[in-house]
C-alpha cells in the first residue's frame, strides 16, 4: 500500500511541476513579446526626437558624432538629417548637433561627443582653423575623423574628407555669366560686381579662384568693368556666408558706383548671399520692365533661390546632391570603423597645412529656369508643391 501511495504522489509531482513549467514558457513568451512592443513604441518616439538616437541593436554598434555649422542655412540641416538617416540604417545611433554659426559652440559640443565616446566624429567645420586643439583630444581617444563638405585644417587628424569639386563650382558659376552675357562672341562692355563666401572657409576660395579662372580674362580685356574696383578674395569675401552682410555691402556699391551706371552681372558664390543682393538690388528699383535684373548666380539650390529663379530674379545656382554626399561621408566614416581604407578620388588637392587629405569630390550641376525640374523635382530632391 505505502508504495502504490509513493508512486501516486510522485506521479503527481511530476505533473505539477511539468504545469509549472508550461506556465513559465508562456510568461517567458508573453513578456518577450512585451518587450519587443516596448521597444518599437521607444524606437518610434526616438525617430520624432529632433536629436534622435536609435534604441536596440543601433547601441551594440555605437554613437557617430556629427556636427553641423548652422541650422541658419536649410542645406545643413538637410546634410545632417541625410546622414543620420543612413547611419541609422546601418544600425548606430547618432549625437547630431548645430552650432549656429558660433565657434565655441561647435568645440564644446565636439568635446562632448568625445566624452560620451563616438567612434567617429564627422563634422562641417565653422571655422576651419579653429579644431585643432580639440582634434587632438579626438585622437587621443582613438576617434577618427571626417571631414565634411568643409577642410579642416592645420591638423593632421583628419581621415578624409567628403565635398565637391569646388573649383568646378566656380567655374560653373563664372560659365553662366560668360554665356548668358555674350562674352565669348565678343559682346560687351558689362559691368560687374563680385561676391565670395567666408574667408574662414576655405571652400570659399575654391569657388572664387574657379570663377575667377573664367572672369579675369574678360576683366583684364575689358569686357567685364567692375566698377568699385573691388577684384580680390578679401575685398569680396562675405563673412560667415551671411545674406544681411551681403546686402549691406551690395548697398554700399550701388550707392557709390552706380548712381547713374547699371549692374549687368553680379557673381555671387550661395543662395543665401544672392537673396541679400536682390534684395538690395530692388531697393533701388531693379526688377522692374524698365530696370532688370542682373544675372546673379548662387549655389546650394536652397528653396527660396528656386523660387526667385522661377519667378525671374536669381537667374541661376549650383545644385549639390547632398543625399549623396552624405552617402559618402558615411561610406568614409564605416571604412575607418573597420580599418579599412576609404574610397577617394583626390590625393593632390586637398592640402591643409599638416598633410594631403584624401578626399571623394562630387560634380556639381548648374540649375537655372530651363532645367530646374528635371534636375531637382525629377530626382526627388523637391517636390513641385514645395517650390510653388
Amino acid at each position: 500500500m505505502k508504495k502504490v501511495l509513493s508512486i501516486l504522489m510522485l506521479t503527481a509531482l511530476i505533473v505539477v511541476l511539468a504545469a509549472c513549467g508550461a506556465n513559465g514558457s508562456s510568461n517567458k513568451g508573453g513578456n518577450s513579446s512585451n518587450n519587443g512592443g516596448e521597444k518599437a513604441t521607444n524606437n518610434a518616439s526616438a525617430g520624432n526626437s529632433a536629436e534622435s538616437t536609435n534604441t536596440g541593436a543601433s547601441t551594440e554598434k555605437g554613437k557617430i558624432g556629427i556636427s553641423m555649422p548652422t541650422k541658419s542655412s536649410e542645406r545643413w540641416v538637410g546634410d545632417g538629417a541625410n546622414m543620420k538617416k543612413e547611419f541609422e540604417a546601418l544600425g548606430y545611433t547618432v549625437d547630431l548637433q548645430y552650432a549656429e554659426d558660433v565657434i565655441e559652440n561647435q568645440v564644446s559640443q565636439i568635446e562632448n561627443m568625445i566624452t560620451k565616446g563616438v567612434k567617429v566624429l564627422v563634422i562641417a567645420a565653422i571655422d576651419g582653423e579653429s579644431l585643432t586643439d580639440v582634434l587632438q583630444k579626438a585622437a587621443d581617444q582613438n576617434i577618427q575623423v571626417i571631414a565634411y563638405d568643409r577642410l579642416i585644417k592645420n591638423t593632421e587628424h583628419v581621415s578624409y574628407y567628403a565635398t565637391f569639386d569646388n573649383f568646378k563650382v566656380g567655374v560653373l558659376q563664372a560659365s553662366y555669366l560668360e554665356d548668358k552675357l555674350g562674352l565669348k562672341d565678343g559682346k560687351g562692355p558689362f559691368n560687374i560686381e563680385l561676391f565670395a563666401g567666408s574667408p574662414d572657409d576655405n571652400n570659399a576660395y575654391f569657388f572664387f579662384d574657379g570663377a575667377m579662372s573664367v572672369l579675369q580674362p574678360y576683366i583684364d580685356s575689358g569686357k567685364l568693368v567692375v566698377k568699385s574696383g573691388q577684384t580680390k578674395m578679401e575685398q569680396v569675401a562675405t563673412l560667415r556666408w551671411d545674406g544681411a552682410t551681403a546686402q549691406s555691402r551690395m548697398d554700399n556699391l550701388l550707392s557709390a558706383n552706380y548712381a547713374t551706371d547699371t549692374v549687368n552681372a553680379v557673381l555671387s558664390p550661395y543662395d543665401g548671399i544672392s537673396i541679400g543682393i536682390i534684395s538690395s538690388l530692388k531697393g533701388v528699383g531693379y526688377g522692374t520692365a524698365d530696370k532688370p535684373m542682373p544675372i546673379i548666380t548662387g549655389q546650394d539650390a536652397e528653396v527660396a533661390s528656386v523660387k526667385s529663379i522661377i519667378a525671374g530674379e536669381q537667374t541661376s545656382t549650383i545644385f549639390k546632391d547632398t543625399r549623396e554626399l552624405a552617402k559618402v561621408a558615411v561610406s568614409m566614416a564605416q571604412a575607418v570603423i573597420e580599418g579599412k581604407e576609404a574610397q577617394v578620388n583626390d590625393t593632390k588637392t586637398y592640402n591643409n597645412g599638416v598633410k594631403v587629405v584624401p578626399s571623394f569630390l562630387l560634380e556639381p550641376v548648374s540649375v537655372d529656369s530651363t532645367n530646374y525640374k528635371q534636375v531637382l523635382v525629377d530626382s526627388g530632391y523637391y517636390t513641385e508643391d514645395e517650390l510653388k
